[in-house]
């Protein structure tokens, strides 16, 4: 039986869990997700999105979309991802989320180790939590919709780009998905700043 997820931080507090999905992808955006929850959320189901069915995270985005105080889901192009790389392309996903969110959160519940401050939030307004989307109820959350959100689109864009089989690997890199660049070339859905070893010009 998995550990329940900590409701937040510090009690009476408004806190917004802050995650991302699609950092390892070789296509398409980064998407991020801020999630104000209620006080003692909980349902059976949520947990890291990773480690859930998509059935699981499908079923836990219409309760969180429906439940939550506030929610927001951004989008960060390929095009920014190249010009900030893809860390502060997240950060940047994640803080845009957080700017539309009605009410405005006290405090953010961030995943992973990397923040900073931007428009109203300076230091003692966020905490960094590594593995924070198996801890915290709101960072959960988060990840469910950054996930879901971006698993839909990629699926829509696999439509327009049916040689890449996105609709399966969302982008990331698989075998399949890199013999299809091999064979087909790069979309402008690609990231540029991304390599793989395998798509290497050999030297022999």
């Amino acid at each position: 039986m998995k550990p329940k997820l900590k409701p937040y931080l510090l009690p009476g507090r408004r806190e917004a869990g802050c995650d991302e999905a699609g950092r390892g992808p070789l296509a398409g955006p980064v998407y991020a997700a801020a999630v104000i929850l209620p006080p003692h959320f909980h349902h059976p189901l949520l947990n890291d999105s990773k480690q859930m069915t998509e059935k699981a995270r499908e079923e836990l985005r219409s309760v969180i979309e429906a439940e939550a105080v506030a929610w927001a889901v951004e989008a960060v192009s390929a095009e920014e991802i190249d010009r900030l790389n893809i860390l502060w392309a997240s950060v940047t996903g994640m803080q845009r989320a957080v700017l539309r969110l009605d009410p405005r959160p006290d405090f953010l519940l961030v995943d992973g180790n990397k923040f900073r401050p931007f428009e109203g939030f300076g230091f003692k307004d966020f905490q960094t939590v590594v593995h924070g989307d198996a801890t915290y109820a709101s960072i959960a959350a988060a990840s469910v919709l950054a996930k879901t959100w971006r698993d839909e689109f990629m699926r829509k864009l696999a439509l327009e780009y049916p040689l890449y089989g996105w609709e399966r690997n969302f982008g990331y890199p698989t075998p399949e998905h890199i013999e299809a660049i091999r064979r087909y070339g790069y979309t402008p859905w690609h990231r540029k700043s991304f390599h793989v070893k395998e798509l290497e010009p050999s030297l022999f």
